[in-house]
């Protein structure tokens, strides 16, 4: 399947929400990356819109636009949603914008719905199917097509407005190529997975950029037709607001939003739902919702009532094409994908940290419903395990409380206000504390002088190394206190050097008593010399500087 969404990599921080979002799970994790797997995606779009990072981008074809009007005329069919995303504007207002870029003309898309809802009635009247799905998403129609063939059947046999439409334009003028200018990413699938009627598929966000670029603006108009119920298509209900609901078998329903889409094949599937016509729409509020609306124009209630203002009470004054020219064959597409047994998906569960049903929390943090369904994806290559935040979460409680317990450090945690938060073992050792939790919560000044913590806050100057006697402990420490503005939490780092300091005091002791008891000595030896060299008549000098350098020697020590 052609790329037609695709990842900036350089945006993508890991969240998770593109996963958490999409309703079939056809996004693969990997390199701490989002990679959309193409063969499962539906292109719902949901991917695209909820991206926080604007990590998504859909495929440009702007530049194929151009090519086809370098071979001729080109003819824009413009999805009934543009009233939508652009305020105020009528089809001879787009018609006139588009014609400043190149286009031989342009038409309105609801032209096409007219003739598939003809269609629809049609299939209605002659009960051909118990139930019947409109075919107009082609979001829809891949979800149906790879993830619940057992519905397929019940899906109408019926082309899209859009391809509708651009058989029309092409019948009434022969050598014309089409460009379908919409809210919806899917319809570049559509287009290329039946050749032949639609060219070239632009998003409005393409189109918009591409006005911009040309210095092009949608003016605001007029245009009070009549004849153009159909307009009416892109809001929820919009399709069943245009047909003739008088058939007394089938009862008329209007699903939109995939999680409903899927309940309701669900529904189908399991034979709940009997003798129904179903407008379908994977975006909640239908095509006024559509992933490639311009995010600045996502206003649903406003946007449904310029489709409503917009739209005329009465059919298109235009013909219909002989049945067999609308069909439109559906065809199961499989999915190639590992399945993992219960041992496969036991083992990935305890590598999670997952021993037992309690531990599956099913939090989705993920981005997958479940843990089980993370599993799932972990076998297929789709996820890997530390994508489970709470796994990740006590991984590393686990190691950062494995060093606080174990180091001989006494480490003590605080908060702006100066409470305990956090105090180990060895912190307890040197204050004589009992327990931690006989503290934790308390203001640091029942334990210690909390001047040094506010003298750090304050100035934002850490303390390093400083030696410090606790007088109410009887200890000498080493402590180091770090506040970290981002966490808002002052820690404070403390190494008992009692003994060593203990060791010092005695080393001092020892010399200093050592270097009394030598000078002693000396003056004693001192004294002796010099009586006996002066009855020799010998100088002393020599032997002054020889136990001076002694004596010095030792006070160095």
């Amino acid at each position: 399947m052609a790329e037609y969404l695709k990842l900036k990599k350089s945006n993508c921080v890991n969240c998770y929400k593109c996963i958490r979002h999409c309703p079939v799970k056809s996004i693969k994790f990997s390199s701490d990356q989002a990679h959309i797997v193409s063969d499962e995606c539906i292109l719902c779009g949901q991917c695209f819109v909820v991206c926080p990072q604007n990590a998504k981008e859909v495929r440009g074809d702007v530049v194929k636009a151009l090519e086809l009007m370098k071979k001729g005329p080109v003819i824009a069919s413009v999805a009934p949603s543009f009233v939508a995303n652009y305020s105020g504007a009528t089809i001879a207002t787009m018609e006139a914008a588009l014609k400043k870029l190149g286009f031989a003309s342009a038409e309105e898309t609801a032209e096409g719905a007219s003739i598939v809802k003809k269609q629809y009635e049609k299939m209605v009247k002659d009960a051909r199917q118990d139930v019947i799905i409109s075919s107009c998403c082609h979001s829809v129609n891949l979800l149906i097509e790879k993830y619940h063939p057992e519905v397929l059947p019940y899906l109408a046999t019926v082309v899209s407005p859009m391809q509708a439409h651009c058989r029309k334009i092409k019948a009434a003028n022969p050598g014309a190529s089409t460009v379908f200018i919409g809210p919806c990413i899917s319809k570049k699938a559509e287009a290329e997975a039946y050749p032949g009627d639609v060219d070239c598929v632009l998003t409005f966000e393409e189109l918009s950029e591409w006005l911009k670029q040309e210095g092009v603006t949608v003016e605001k108009g007029e245009d009070n037709l009549d004849e153009s119920r159909a307009r009416l298509f892109p809001t929820s209900g919009g399709i069943l607001r245009t047909m003739e609901q008088d058939s007394p078998e089938y009862s008329y329903l209007v699903v939109d939003g995939i999680d409903n889409c899927i309940q309701a094949l669900n529904d189908i599937k399991e034979g709940r739902l009997r003798k129904c016509f179903i407008e379908m729409s994977i975006c909640a509020g239908s095509c006024i919702g559509g992933p490639a609306m311009e995010h600045a124009q996502r206003r649903p209630v406003s946007d449904y009532i310029e489709v409503d203002r917009y739209a005329g009470r009465k059919d298109f004054a235009i013909p219909q094409p002989e049945e067999k020219e609308l069909v439109k064959d559906h065809k199961f597409i499989g999915l190639h994908r590992n399945m993992p047994g219960q041992n496969d998906i036991e083992e990935i569960l305890r590598k999670m940290g997952k021993n037992n049903p309690e531990q599956e929390l099913n939090c989705g943090a993920c981005g997958y419903s479940t843990c089980r369904e993370k599993a799932i994806a972990v076998y297929q290559g789709k996820a890997n395990i530390n994508m489970c935040l709470p796994f990740l979460k006590d991984k590393a409680e686990s190691f950062s409380d494995t060093i606080i317990n174990n180091t001989p450090n006494g480490i003590i945690v605080l908060n702006e206000q100066l409470e305990v938060q956090q105090i180990n073992a060895a912190a307890c050792h040197i204050m004589n504390i009992r327990y931690a939790s006989d503290v934790l919560g308390d203001q640091v000044i029942r334990i210690l002088d909390p001047k040094v913590f506010l003298d750090v806050m304050q100035t934002g100057q850490a303390v390093r190394d400083e030696k410090v006697y606790l007088a109410e402990y009887k200890r000498y420490v080493e402590q180091s206190v770090i506040y970290d503005k981002g966490y808002r939490i002052v820690m404070c780092i403390m190494r008992d050097v009692t003994d060593e300091e203990r060791q010092r005091q005695r080393k001092e002791e020892i010399s200093h008593s050592t270097i009394e008891v030598t000078d002693n000595v000396i003056e004693k030896q001192m004294r002796v010399v010099q009586e006996i060299a002066s009855l020799l008549g010998e100088t002393t000098a020599e032997t002054k500087i020889a136990l001076t350098k002694l004596k010095d020697s030792l006070k160095d020590e």
